[in-house]
């Protein structure tokens, strides 16, 4: 293993952490960034769904109260047992879906220009509902997520299914979705995350007990630096998020989606960057 390699992986598990829990897409700037870095095929997206794991773990310390008061009153306390039967309800839209297209999906959309359409696409719907949500301030019903319904939790996670388009934003899916379902910024996006632990975490099992056989014993130190370099670009996004979303929208990121997204296709027309 070189140090050019360990400098790909730091490098990786940077923008995995970062862009992980904004409404921006890891998946997204993970393909472009291999791309730059000459570091693509199938071992590539084996590694970038592999330190998601880093990035999810960040929010399991940042919430390890909340998640050890839920796994003590699970078989007793009726708000764990609903928030757990939330987390399930939306968990599944994705997974079904993701067993029965993944392959697809990754075989024909992880590329950089239809990563560059979903990230603009991505952008207008940001837009859509920011102004929804100021037009009509009384459409928020939920403002805290032990309030949340299972109905609630399935249009979530109904949501978080179009993620599996590349460059759509996990999180941008699941947070704009729950807005336009009724709950507040704050709680969209605390639910984002912790419906992003089981969600990555089965992600991540899956595609490693799949693919495993893609790592040598070599490839563990990358997967290791990837991974603790997500965990700790992660856990900063988390907490600055967090106190982001109580005073300000997400339109800014809608914007950096258009200029993200129109570098990535002017660069590719232009012969700019050859884009793998």
């Amino acid at each position: 293993m070189t140090d050019a390699n360990l400098l790909i992986a730091a490098i990786l598990g940077i923008v995995e952490g970062v862009t992980e829990f904004l409404p921006v897409s890891s998946t997204g700037h993970l393909i472009v960034a291999g791309s730059l870095l000459d570091y693509t095929g199938e071992k590539a997206k084996l590694f970038e769904i592999v330190i998601q794991a880093g990035a999810i773990l960040a929010v399991c310390w940042e919430y390890r109260a909340k998640l050890f008061a839920v796994a003590a009153g699970i078989f007793r306390d009726r708000s764990a047992q609903r928030f757990v039967l939330n987390l399930f309800v939306a968990f599944l839209p994705a997974a079904i879906l993701g067993l029965a297209f993944g392959s697809a999906i990754k075989a024909n959309l992880f590329a950089p220009v239809p990563v560059a359409a979903a990230f603009i696409a991505g952008a207008f719907v940001i837009f859509w509902a920011e102004w929804r949500t100021r037009r009509n301030p009384g459409s928020v019903r939920i403002d805290r997520i032990d309030d949340m319904r299972w109905p609630d939790a399935l249009k979530v996670g109904i949501a978080q299914a179009f993620a599996l388009i590349p460059g759509t934003s996990r999180s941008g899916a699941t947070i704009i979705g729950g807005m336009f379902f009724g709950l507040s910024r704050t709680a969209a996006t605390e639910f984002s995350f912790f419906l992003a632990i089981p969600t990555l975490f089965a992600a991540t099992g899956y595609e490693f007990v799949r693919n495993r056989h893609l790592l040598a014993g070599g490839d563990l130190s990358m997967v290791g630096v990837g991974f603790v370099t997500a965990f700790v670009s992660a856990f900063f996004v988390v907490r600055g998020l967090l106190r982001y979303v109580a005073h300000h929208d997400f339109v800014p990121f809608a914007w950096y989606r258009i200029a993200f997204g129109l570098f990535i296709l002017g660069t590719g027309y232009t012969g700019l960057v050859q884009w793998s």
